[in-house]
This record gives structure tokens, sequence and C-alpha cells, in this order.
């Protein structure tokens, strides 16, 4: 959009010089016939037709030179329009460029954040693992405690019964 926009301001400022060029030649051919006239003037006998030539000559420049200007106002109001809209464009394309920026550094954050909760999950199931492994120490030291419990019972039984028979 911006090199249209760059491109049709070239074309407009072509233009308008093109324009301008022209005012400044119909001027110019507007002050060779004014000359042409007054050179015509001289001569007693074309005193009315001079007038009425100069009047029509002033009035054809008038109008070209207004309309010349018109034409130059609006290419220049079409430049601005396009500068204008060039700036907008520009605007646009650095809060999209900021935008993209937050957004990398979001996704940065995010993938930050899955590799921690992905090293809480590990680490939670290492600690399933040795709960479980702990568990089944807990039972193992119970089954054996219970068995020297038993013996130590027995023991003392065997024990009181020697001591009695004693």
């Amino acid at each position: 959009d911006r090199d249209t926009d760059k491109k049709r301001i070239e074309e407009l400022l072509e233009e308008n010089m093109v324009l301008e060029i022209a005012q400044k030649q119909s001027m110019n051919e507007s002050a060779h016939l004014g000359w042409e006239l007054e050179q015509l003037s001289k001569s007693t006998d074309l005193a009315d037709t001079r007038k009425s030539f100069v009047f029509e000559l002033n009035e054809c420049a008038s109008s070209r030179i207004l309309k010349l200007e018109k034409d130059n106002q609006s290419l220049q109001n079409t430049i601005q329009e396009l500068r204008d809209a060039s700036l907008t464009s520009r605007e646009s394309s650095l809060k999209f460029v900021e935008l993209e920026k937050e957004n990398q550094q979001l996704s940065k954050k995010i993938e930050k954040l899955q590799n921690q909760i992905e090293k809480e999950k590990q680490s939670n199931q290492d600690l399933e693992t040795l709960s479980e492994e702990l568990i089944k120490d807990k039972e193992q030291v119970q089954v054996v405690m219970e068995t020297l419990k038993a013996d130590k019972d027995r023991q003392i039984k065997d024990l009181k019964q020697e001591n009695d028979h004693l």
C-alpha cells in the first residue's frame, strides 16, 4: 500500500508540475498576445477589434488559469490525503510490529511455564513412585516387626517356662 501511495504521489506531483508549466505557458502566451495586441493597437483602424480581442483573450486566459488552479488545488488535496493515509499505514505497521513483539514475549513466557509444568509433573511422578516404594518398605518393615514381635513373645514364653521349670 505504501509503495502504491508513493507511486501515486509521484504521479500527482508530476501531473502538478505539468499543470504548473502549462499555466506558465498560458501566462506567457497571454503576455505575448497582449504585446501583439499593443502592436496592433498602434494602428487606429483596429482599435475596436483589439478591445474585444483583448477582452476575449483575458477571459480565456482567466478561465484557463482558474481551471489550472482548481486542478492544482485538487492535486494538492489528493497528495495530502495520500500522505495522511501513508502515515496511518505506517502507524498501523508500527502497532503491528509492537504486537508481534509482545506476542513473541508472551509465547516465550508460555513456553517457560509449560516447561515448568512438565518439570512439576515429573517431580510429582517421582514423588508418587517414591511414596509407593516407601509404603511397600513400611509394609515389609511391619511384617518383619510382627515376625520379630511374635519371635520375642515366643522367646519370652519359652524363657518363662524355662524359668518356671527351674
